[in-house]
């Protein structure tokens, strides 16, 4: 008993660091995943580098991304970072 008393703060610590960091961190990445599934073609987007542009085609784990200038650049699905309302 004297030990599991001992140990309470520990444990209590490591619950609190779960529900504060962990958790929200795991709804994020769960968003973030989500969106990158939904993305469809004419969708506005930011790539992680801060490119800007309009999604041109959508392959199973690429995205062609049309720039203002007409440039078109490949990326990774998971390089997108937001789609742009």
């Amino acid at each position: 008993m004297e030990m599991l008393l001992s140990l309470s703060p520990i444990i209590l610590m490591f619950v609190i660091f779960y529900f504060l960091l962990i958790r929200p961190q795991q709804k994020r990445q769960k968003q973030v995943k989500q969106m990158q599934a939904d993305l469809q073609k004419g969708q506005s987007v930011i790539t992680i580098g801060g490119f800007h542009g309009v999604i041109h085609a959508i392959d199973e784990n690429t995205v062609i991304i049309q720039g203002g200038d007409g440039t078109k650049l490949t990326y990774d699905r998971s390089a997108i970072r937001e789609v742009q309302q």
